[in-house]
């Protein structure tokens, strides 16, 4: 889904009061307390965050699920680990309604992600 918004709020603001909102924040809450130093944005209709050049993440409500994009989750030490049962590909993780994030290995990755760039690790695709 994209919405035509210029700033977080007026993007939360625009999705449904439904699961996608829940797990969309949940998400949103661990980049920001794991990364306090990420700029919270729009960029391509959807959230971003980051602090360099290029975002570190992006975050968007889909129709089927919630999608947190990190470049490339190869790049990212023990990223099979974190993710195992969730589905992703090479720069996207789809947090599908049938999926209990807090019991998912999802908030670890987030913290490696923010930990290696942090280091100077690339995460670019």
């Amino acid at each position: 889904m994209q919405f035509e918004v210029s700033s977080p709020q007026e993007y939360f603001n625009a999705l449904d009061d439904d699961w996608r909102k829940e797990k969309l924040l949940i998400v949103r809450e661990w980049i920001l307390k794991y990364g306090p130093e990420l700029k919270e944005g729009i960029q391509y209709k959807m959230l971003s965050y980051g602090g360099g050049s290029a975002p570190l993440f992006h975050l968007n409500a889909q129709k089927n699920y919630v999608s947190l994009y990190v470049g490339d989750i190869e790049k990212i030490e023990k990223a099979k680990e974190f993710l195992t049962g969730l589905d992703y590909g090479k720069g996207c993780i789809r947090i599908k309604k049938s999926v209990d994030v807090k019991e998912s290995g999802l908030e670890d990755f987030i913290k490696q992600t923010i930990d290696s760039s942090r280091a100077g690790g690339d995460t670019s695709c």
